[in-house]
């Protein structure tokens, strides 16, 4: 739960960020309702702090002029960094909830000059991240944690539920935390099953710091990212498939997901091994390399190659006839996926 006080302090810099803002602008930039914003402004007011209420339908509320919060000072680096890390956390849904941002913005707003305010702020108004939103709710407090008993070498309590649904609880060493994909995860040693485990930080129901040290210490070349991809591509699914590639390992990691499947290089090529819920996706995927393709498991993936291939033609076929012309032998399919 967001703390109260984070929220008043949030009123009062966005006040004094803004000189005056409505009841309803309040409730919109804190997620809260009118009644709420009230509430704030009273104990604002009661702690001492000059906020005016403007009565009437739109009424709003304003720091009486003079009063200012000792600033601190940034450089324009400085402060565009700041600008920048906010945005993505909030793209990444990393805040507990928007006040989290909204405060932090409205206090580097409110200490530049007016000049770098306008320039970083034409930055903050035009920018677009392409970033992967989390998929699921918002983890900060997860993140936190994790990460605290990461640093420290401590051990925590985890109550988890799996992807099929199962409940259990465990201890668990975190060594890092990763963003991948739309979703946090969370590599360490569970000791449940006494060996490296990676965890959706969405699936995690609990998570209980403690003061225990860490069972099993952080190897000292450890990748979290690494491990976490590793898990990933070994996630067991619907279909498991052994494809070969006529290409070089360089060539197939610079091509392919790294969560996707292992590699492994053979004088045949590059065997890719894993698993998916979707034959279709995996074509399309292996249709987008520039190399022969063998499948060697499952057959439903051949299927969904040809299937693909079909569509491929007619589309093709499709062209031909509107632009007038008849469609005739094409070399290009005699060069289809050679499909054992």
């Amino acid at each position: 739960m967001y703390h109260p006080t984070t929220r008043l302090l949030t009123v009062l810099e966005l006040l004094q960020a803004h000189g005056r803002l409505s009841r309803a602008d309040l409730a919109a930039r804190l997620e809260v309702g009118e009644r709420s914003v009230r509430r704030y402004i009273t104990m604002l007011q009661e702690m001492g702090i000059p906020v005016v209420g403007e009565r009437g339908r739109h009424g709003g509320y304003r720091l009486r002029p003079g009063f200012k919060l000792p600033p601190l000072m940034f450089g324009e680096e400085e402060a565009l960094a700041v600008v920048l890390g906010l945005l993505a956390a909030r793209r990444l849904g990393l805040a507990v909830a928007a006040p989290a941002v909204e405060g932090a913005l409205a206090k580097v707003d409110r200490v530049l000059p007016a000049a770098l305010r306008e320039r970083v702020g034409a930055v903050g108004e035009t920018l677009t991240l392409d970033l992967h939103a989390a998929e699921g709710p918002p983890v900060s407090a997860a993140v936190v944690a994790l990460g605290e008993a990461a640093r420290r070498g401590r051990r925590v309590r985890l109550r988890y539920r799996s992807r099929s649904r199962e409940e259990t609880e465990r201890a668990f060493d975190p060594y890092g935390v990763v963003f991948h994909a739309g979703a946090w995860y969370a590599a360490g040693h569970c000791h449940l099953r006494a060996g490296t485990r990676v965890f959706r930080l969405d699936r995690m129901l609990e998570v209980v710091p403690g003061d225990e040290a860490a069972g099993v210490a952080r190897p000292g070349d450890f990748d979290a990212l690494a491990v976490v991809l590793r898990s990933l591509a070994a996630a067991p699914r619907a279909f498991p498939f052994a494809v070969t590639l006529a290409t070089t390992l360089d060539e197939a990691r610079r091509r392919l997901p790294p969560a996707l499947a292992t590699l492994e290089e053979t004088p045949d090529g590059v065997v890719l091994r894993g698993s998916t819920d979707s034959p279709d996706w995996l074509a399309g995927v292996l249709a987008g390399l520039e190399c022969d393709v063998v499948v060697r498991d499952p057959p439903e993936l051949r299927a969904a190659l040809r299937r693909l291939g079909a569509r491929l033609l007619a589309m093709a076929d499709a062209g031909a006839v509107a632009s007038g012309r008849r469609p005739g032998p094409d070399p290009a399919r005699e060069v289809a996926f050679p499909l054992p």
